[in-house]
């Protein structure tokens, strides 16, 4: 078996042999495309980059970590990515790139587990990202162990954010917005949802970002989905976009008008904007994360469209809604909500009025907890954007 050096290793093994025990894991067996990124130290294979089925199976990257052994950690991965391999060898001791698909991919890791002499009665895996194939043959190879969710202890890993991993949100968030701008800049009458949404996608890749989403209003609509809608002359657009450099998430939402807002305009994102800088304004390392909603939701509550309008803040890296979890509105529990912010931590707060006569509108903004308070990614174009200024 190879040695690996410490230096070598893009996480902290400490704290994950830590969260296995107190999860009782022995062996990691991580099946996400993201967490197996973060393990690797920012491998993705460029040919599943953003899909995964391939002939009668799909791509399911496996690795390998029994706890407290790093020197036995292996990776399992496809065989088109042996050029990858090539060209940056992984830190992990074994990197097997022979594999076709999620079953011999699994039979691969077991086979290995088995062989290495690893103490493997629990094992933990993702579950939420394992096929059923894959997991099926997992508990034939391994029958006397116990399998268990390894989802927590890996978001747990990821909460606090590396220097590089910090500079690569602020760099997709401030991408995301440059795009943005750009595209309202080339938005006016007649211009179709569908276009708008294909030109923003063209604006973020050319940037460098991976397109993933935007999400668009048109006038007083509340419909965020491309479409035929042909923009008009006093039209106000909402842009919620997603993009991710190198699988880090920029997600932010600024708004935007052909024409100039009138006074109701100008006081309903003033509001809006006023309930950000508020919600944002406790935020650093060693405040509860509940201070967070402990002012965006009085705010929201006390305005006049509180009917109509809603706060939310949640974590973002590598997913979005990742640790820290701050509510329980979005189907997951809120386990960081009476716990203290730690100076990494990534946050999107958000503000959204569904005006029933006036429109969509919203601000969304990125926010990096550091020791003395915060910092936001990509703060440009927080107020009425005006539109087709490059028409």
């Amino acid at each position: 078996m190879l040695d690996v050096a410490k230096s070598a290793i893009p996480f902290d093994t400490k704290q994950l042999d830590r969260l296995m025990d107190e999860a009782g894991i022995d062996v990691l067996v991580a099946n996400s495309k993201h967490n197996v990124q973060y393990l690797l130290g920012g491998h993705r294979s460029i040919f599943f980059d953003y899909m995964d089925a391939m002939g009668i199976s799909r791509y399911l990257p496996l690795l390998v970590y029994p706890k407290g052994a790093p020197e036995k950690a292996a990776f399992f991965g496809h065989r088109l990515e042996s050029h990858q391999k090539e060209v940056n060898p992984f830190w992990t001791p074994e990197g097997n790139t022979n594999s076709a698909g999620s079953v011999d991919a699994m039979q691969k890791a077991t086979e290995y587990v088995r062989k290495s002499g690893v103490k493997a009665k629990r094992i933990g895996v993702e579950m939420a990202f394992l096929p059923a194939d894959a997991a099926a043959a997992l508990r034939s190879a391994l029958p006397d162990s116990e399998v268990k969710n390894a989802l927590f202890v890996l978001e747990r890993l990821r909460a606090r954010k590396r220097p590089d991993e910090l500079a690569m949100l602020r760099k997709a968030s401030e991408l995301v917005v440059d795009s943005m701008k750009a595209v309202i800049a080339k938005t006016g009458p007649g211009m179709t949802k569908q276009e708008q949404f294909e030109t923003l996608k063209r604006e973020e890749v050319n940037r460098g970002l991976t397109f993933e989403y935007l999400l668009l209003t048109a006038g007083s609509s509340l419909n965020r989905a491309p479409s035929g809608y042909k923009f008009a002359k006093g039209d106000i657009m909402s842009l919620d976009s997603g993009a991710n450099y190198h699988g880090y998430i920029g997600d932010l939402c600024r708004m935007a008008i052909i024409g100039e807002p009138d006074a109701e305009l100008e006081d309903l994102l003033g509001e809006i904007e006023m309930i950000q800088r508020a919600a944002m304004k406790p935020i650093k390392a060693g405040a509860m994360a509940s201070v967070i909603y402990g002012v965006g939701d009085p705010l929201v509550a006390k305005s006049k469209n509180a009917e109509h309008m809603h706060f939310l803040a949640h974590g973002m890296g590598l997913v979005s809604h990742e640790a820290p979890r701050l509510t329980s509105r979005m189907g997951y529990d809120a386990y960081d909500a009476e716990r203290p912010l730690e100076a990494g931590m990534v946050i999107s707060v958000e503000t959204t009025l569904q005006h029933p006569r006036r429109g969509f509108i919203k601000l969304e903004d990125t926010v990096a907890v550091t020791d003395t308070g915060f910092e936001i990614y990509g703060e440009g174009g927080r107020g009425w954007n005006r539109a087709g200024t490059a028409r």
